[in-house]
């Protein structure tokens, strides 16, 4: 589950260094600073340097870092130097819209399986996936050794649902229901809820 000593706001941040290091490399560019880096996502320079000194030394006094290699070592330390299968559960509208969605893939993940209990949705097709039936998720889950799960259910259904992802073995869960869910400590949740980030953003609006 990774080294317990680094703040988990720490690892919110490499993803996002990731990613701009990985635009920098699709546009030919070799060499970045943590200054450029720190003016692309509005973090500090020494912020990013302090960041990724906890994991080692990538670059040199002077000279910066070098995109590609930066690149590797992150999704090393992200472990994503393979791809993650996923299942979603709920086929609704925003179960539809993850099991569509082509962003995936080419940042170490792919959706492999989604489950409803709604019996008019089970064995009709989303793109290429059929809807499975819920009451076989465990076992399709465990069969196939998927560790990651998105939760994209009614918030009734939360809970339950989770405490079966846990028992088939899932030990990531990207939750979009809006409540907050219970997991074991070594199950690690994410929240996504668009409603409450509005409501965040509301504050500012006059």
């Amino acid at each position: 589950m990774g080294n317990p000593t680094i703040p988990d706001i720490v690892i919110g941040r490499l993803p996002i260094y990731l990613r701009a290091l990985q635009r920098m490399d699709q546009s030919g560019q070799q060499v970045t600073s943590s200054h450029e880096l720190g003016e692309m996502l509005g973090i500090s320079p020494p912020q990013i340097r302090k960041d990724l000194s906890l994991f080692g030394e990538f670059g040199k006094q002077g000279t910066g870092y070098h995109v590609q290699f930066l690149a590797s070592q992150l999704q090393s330390i992200l472990h994503l130097n393979q791809v993650w299968d996923i299942a979603i559960v709920g086929a609704g509208d925003v179960g539809h819209a993850l099991a569509r969605y082509q962003g995936f893939r080419d940042r170490g993940f792919q959706v492999k399986m989604i489950f409803d209990n709604d019996q008019n949705k089970i064995g009709r097709k989303i793109g290429e996936f059929t809807i499975q039936d819920i009451a076989e998720m465990a076992e399709k889950i465990q069969e196939a050794g998927i560790r990651v799960a998105m939760l994209a259910v009614p918030a009734a259904f939360a809970q339950p649902v989770t405490d079966a992802l846990v028992k088939a073995g899932v030990k990531a869960i990207l939750n979009y229901a809006p409540i907050q869910i219970s997991a074991p400590p070594d199950v690690k949740v994410q929240y996504i809820d668009p409603a409450l980030h509005l409501q965040r953003m509301s504050y500012y609006l006059k």
